[in-house]
C-alpha cells in the first residue's frame, strides 16, 4: 500500500447561507437580519413560517432598513456575531 491511498481525502465544507431582510442598522458595522423559514409543523405538517434573527457583519455598513440581503456563517466575529454580509439583493 502506498502513503497516499492511507491519507483521508481534504473534506470542504460549505458555508451555511441564508436570505433575509435587514430590521435594524444603528449599531457600527453590524446590522440585525430576519430571516423567515417555511418549515412543516412535525405533527401536522402544514407549513408554518418560523423567524430568527441574526447579527451580521457589515464592514462597509452598504445595507439599510428593508434590504433584502444574503448572509454567510464566519467563524465568531464577536459575542453574537457569526454571520457576515454577503451581498445586498435588493433595496
Amino acid at each position: 500500500m502506498s502513503e497516499s491511498s492511507q491519507e483521508a481525502p481534504a473534506v470542504q465544507h460549505k458555508r451555511k447561507t441564508r436570505v433575509g431582510v435587514v430590521i435594524s442598522n444603528k449599531m457600527e458595522k453590524t446590522i440585525v437580519v430576519e430571516h423567515i423559514a417555511r418549515v412543516p409543523h412535525p405533527k401536522f405538517n402544514k407549513i408554518v413560517k418560523r423567524s430568527k434573527k441574526y447579527y451580521v457583519h457589515d464592514e462597509k455598513s452598504e445595507a439599510s432598513v428593508g434590504d433584502r440581503v444574503s448572509i454567510v456563517e464566519t467563524k465568531p466575529v464577536s459575542k453574537l456575531k457569526r454571520w457576515a454580509l454577503q451581498e445586498v439583493l435588493s433595496h
